[in-house]
């Protein structure tokens, strides 16, 4: 991982089954159906995941500082976490453009019309926020990713999955070629006219090409979170379909990396340290990403059979994508099957409902605490349980009173002209 009420699904309540969490109907990092769509609580779940994700890597310790089961969680949360956050991003898109079937006429002119405020909403708070903690920040790159997203809103599941699949297959190429063109005289030649680059040290350049989520390899999550919205995750054969794609992407994906490129190709990616492309007064996304993101600085080609985080490679965008998938239809089954489970999980469910706040949240909590981030310098899980414990406590006190969090109130505020669009 909140504005003008687009027309939303409702399921039937069922007898003695747990209340409902209060969810706004479009979050900007990512959104979550409102009450009545008790289905999806299984996407605000993962959300929260998502944002605990987040948390790990940026506050948890290194990889190289744990073993055991410590390890297994850190790894899946390295990449995979801010993955799972694109993917849902593309999901949200679709609570606003029409779930099952795309919005037309006035009401597809006003679903845009909220996008489009979102991506210049998300890229200026983006870009504030990098301002002061660095290239880590993924907000302006989602803003970006909005845009991009707009021709897109109205094609079905099947065209979005194929697009998806077929950004995965050419983009990491194109964008290697890229890198391997654009010399440091060219870079430094765009930059000094961007000014978004002179604000921040994250410019068009980075946002689309040479940054740590650059839009050029990462719409392929984006959009295959989108193709997952026009689905109906409340059909046990979909649920199960998509089960079995998951785990059919991750396996194929992440076992012909290790085929093609050695048995220590991922662990190696995920213990050599963040990108030098980095920048900001903490290195927040330490330990994560030799790569920044897909730019493939000074690498040779054989890195493109690699799939460790944030590596940008097609391995590595179709394995994170069927993690993405297991995740979201494992949250939803267990959600749908386990009221039981949905009562005790009602505070972190509270999380996913305010991503936007939780997320921009722990960097501001972080910076004032000055705690060390993900680094050679931070070896207790202490802090992390801290902040996971905090937000928690924080969404479920929140979520009592206001049906949105206060970033995504904000937010909802800022759409709320695209009512006179006629």
């Amino acid at each position: 991982m909140t504005k003008s009420q687009p027309p939303q699904e409702t399921s039937a309540p069922q007898e003695n089954s747990p209340p409902q969490p209060r969810t706004p109907p479009e979050s900007a990092v990512p959104a979550s159906p409102g009450p009545s769509m008790g289905r999806l609580v299984g996407v605000d779940l993962a959300r929260a995941l998502a944002v605990f994700g987040m948390y790990v890597v940026h506050i948890g310790p290194p990889l190289s500082a744990t073993d055991g089961v410590a390890s297994w969680i850190r790894y899946l949360a390295d990449g995979h976490s801010s993955v799972l956050f694109a993917t849902l991003a593309g999901f949200s898109l679709m609570l606003i453009a029409g779930r099952r079937e795309p919005k037309t006429g006035l009401a597809g002119r006003q679903a845009k019309a909220r996008i489009t405020i979102r991506a210049v909403v998300l890229l200026a708070l983006g870009t504030a926020m990098a301002m002061e903690y660095g290239g880590v920040i993924i907000l302006g790159f989602y803003g970006v990713y909005f845009l991009l997203a707009l021709p897109l809103v109205r094609l079905r599941a099947r065209t979005l999955a194929i697009t998806a699949a077929a950004l995965a297959l050419v983009t990491p190429q194109l964008a290697f070629a890229l890198n391997s063109l654009l010399t440091e005289s060219v870079r430094q030649s765009i930059n000094a006219y961007d000014p978004l680059h002179r604000l921040s040290d994250v410019g068009v350049l980075d946002l689309l090409l040479t940054g740590f989520y650059p839009a050029l390899t990462w719409m392929s999550f984006v959009i295959a979170g989108m193709a997952l919205g026009r689905l109906d995750l409340s059909s046990g054969t979909v649920q199960r379909r998509l089960a079995a794609l998951g785990a059919t992407l991750t396996v194929t994906a992440y076992g012909m990396s290790l085929l093609l490129a050695g048995k220590d190709a991922l662990r190696s990616m995920a213990e050599d340290g963040p990108s030098s492309g980095s920048s900001g007064s903490l290195p927040l996304d330490s330990g994560s990403a030799p790569l920044d993101g897909g730019s493939f600085p000074d690498m040779p080609a054989s890195s493109l059979l690699t799939a460790g985080p944030h590596s940008g490679t097609t391995f590595d965008i179709i394995g994170s994508v069927g993690v993405a998938i297991l995740l979201i239809v494992g949250a939803t089954v267990a959600m749908d099957r386990l009221p039981r489970l949905r009562r005790l999980a009602t505070p972190v469910i509270a999380v996913g409902t305010m991503s936007l706040t939780a997320y921009v949240g722990h960097f501001i909590a972080q910076s004032a605490l000055s705690l060390p981030a993900g680094t050679s310098t931070q070896q207790s899980w202490v802090p992390l349980l801290m902040f996971i414990l905090g937000a928690t406590l924080f969404a479920a006190i929140w979520s009592r009173s206001f049906r949105r969090g206060p970033l995504e109130y904000l937010l909802n505020a800022a759409t709320k002209p695209t009512k006179h669009i006629r």
